[in-house]
């Protein structure tokens, strides 16, 4: 008789927790929500879900926006990787980055901006893509956020000003970039006061009517390739008509019982996977001392092998949750011999001081989630604009960001990255900074999942980064939670006292109790998040 109660009680519980389990599958989510680098561009992805759009007319929305009102960070001139999950449960992506044309030929000078640096602009072209596939409003209606801000105006915020002086020098080298962005005497604009992009609001209408040919061919195609060859850039009508955005390979790993998606190269998702999966053999660390060596670890085990990612047999090592686990390991058992994640053998983009790129996430009430990158490579990229159009080109050529070949697409650190479990998203986000994304990544799934708390502290506890032999800790003001107390003989390291030096992350997870998304933004950045419910 004891038995059987203990039989019938364990039963019990366990259809109450199937019962319970089954009704948060079905149970509709209140909400839809955005979380991106500015507000202004949360607020227009707030606008389509009012208009009947879905988290995609969101995204594309806020993306376009975001090329408008934080040109140091992103544009149409520059590239673009996107992860999806569908509500229909389907998983995908869109590569949209810059590719190099086809009559490049590497040159013996190196260069980190001008007109030697542009490829095949991307973002159009990807934008376009992710919302004629997958979204519900039309493309002029997704677009005219972004247009009204570049053609009557917006208040330029305090950090969008700072990263124009940091390259003002660069930026009065040309004239036409001069006449968009700066004032007449050359100085850099005030913050918080208009900022009118007239060039730029004609070239985002003539894009909201035409779609991807009035960007690709036509007449802004013609003013692009004639500024860009006129000035020694290589840039031909050919390369812009031929350029397609792509589906993205999906990387797939696990983490802590979840399912770990992200995106293949030009991404450099399969290290994010690798990390991840690394952690997951290492026992949680309970201490910040802990954490902090176990991170900066797994970042120096993984970061070996960015450049053998193009390698069918290397990235196959790369995913492994096997080899994976040799790493844990050494990491486990104290190993010190680690190698250094900073050397002369790597572009000079994954050395830069300065993280640049932008990255938001959005997600509606049907289950839709859109996490999203887009950059135009270092602080206001190439630095060139053409007359009449108003956009920064990206850099792609010229060795900042490696050595390409023709038809190439540029990598980067970019790792849009979702985590579900039971075939829902739990968890979506990214991030800008350059070397620094994945770790930021990483390192925020690490706190949400294994400390158990809330997104927004997740995204404000301090991150580290291994830089040579040694730990940088982020350590500014802003930060209020006890940081690691390393012993500078066993663990060298350098406390780092700059706000957003580490990454910056915009996230949104569910809320299974509530059955509400949760948004979160960087508090390292002037971005927001806001939620939106349905009547």
């Amino acid at each position: 008789m004891k038995v059987c109660f203990k039989f019938s009680t364990v039963m019990f519980l366990l259809l109450l927790f199937s019962s319970c389990n089954s009704s948060f599958e079905k149970a509709e989510i209140k909400n839809n929500v955005v979380s991106s680098a500015h507000p202004l561009a949360t607020k227009s992805g707030m606008a389509m879900y009012q208009m009947g759009g879905n988290a995609f007319d969101a995204a594309v929305a806020s993306a376009f926006t975001l090329a408008v009102v934080e040109p140091s960070m992103s544009g149409i001139g520059g590239r673009l990787q996107t992860i999806y999950r569908k509500e229909d449960g389907k998983i995908g992506g869109v590569d949209a980055s810059t590719e190099v044309p086809v009559n490049y030929v590497p040159l013996k000078e190196k260069f980190s901006y001008g007109y030697e640096t542009i490829g095949i602009p991307g973002v159009v072209a990807g934008l376009i893509k992710l919302q004629k596939e997958h979204g519900l409003l039309d493309l002029y209606t997704v677009m005219q956020p972004a247009i009204s801000h570049a053609e009557n105006g917006f208040m330029i915020l305090p950090g969008e000003v700072y990263r124009h002086e940091l390259v003002l020098d660069k930026l009065q080298e040309f004239e036409i970039t001069s006449e968009n962005f700066l004032n007449p005497d050359g100085s850099v604009l005030k913050a918080n006061t208009l900022f009118i992009q007239k060039n730029l609001a004609t070239t985002l209408k003539v894009i909201s009517a035409q779609g991807s040919k009035g960007f690709y061919e036509g007449e802004i195609a013609e003013k692009m390739v004639q500024d860009i060859q006129s000035h020694g850039g290589i840039l031909t009508l050919e390369d812009l008509k031929n350029y397609k955005a792509l589906d993205a390979e999906v990387v797939e790993g696990v983490f802590r019982g979840h399912k770990v998606y992200a995106l293949y190269l030009p991404s450099f998702g399969a290290i994010t996977v690798q990390i991840l999966q690394i952690l997951d053999q290492i026992k949680a660390p309970l201490f910040e001392n802990d954490w902090a060596v176990t991170m900066g670890k797994a970042t120096r085990y993984a970061y070996q092998f960015r450049n053998a990612q193009k390698y069918p047999d290397s990235l196959k090592m790369i995913l492994s949750y096997k080899n994976a686990g040799k790493f844990a390991w050494e990491i486990d058992s104290k190993n010190q011999t680690i190698a250094s994640v900073e050397s002369s053998q790597i572009p000079e983009s994954w050395k830069a001081p300065d993280g640049h790129t932008t990255h938001l996430t959005t997600a509606d009430s049907s289950g839709n989630v859109v996490s999203l990158t887009q950059t135009v490579g270092p602080i206001m990229g190439s630095k060139v604009v053409s007359k009449d159009l108003g956009f920064i080109y990206a850099v792609t050529l010229g060795g900042y960001l490696g050595d390409y070949k023709p038809g190439d697409r540029a990598n980067s650190h970019i790792t849009p990255t979702l985590l579900t479990k039971n075939g829902k998203v739990v968890l979506a986000l990214g991030a800008a900074g350059g070397s620094r994304i994945v770790p930021a990544v990483v390192q925020v799934i690490s706190r949400y999942v294994d400390q158990s708390i809330s997104l927004e502290k997740a995204l404000m506890l301090p991150r580290v980064y291994p830089v040579g032999d040694t730990l940088w800790v982020e350590n500014h003001p802003k930060i209020s939670e006890i940081n690691a107390d390393l012993d500078p003989v066993q663990y060298p390291h350098k406390m780092i006292d700059e706000i957003a030096r580490f990454g910056r992350v915009h996230a949104i997870a569910i809320d299974s109790l509530k059955t509400s998304w949760l948004g979160a933004a960087d508090p390292d950045w002037e971005g927001t998040s806001e939620s939106f419910v349905e009547d």
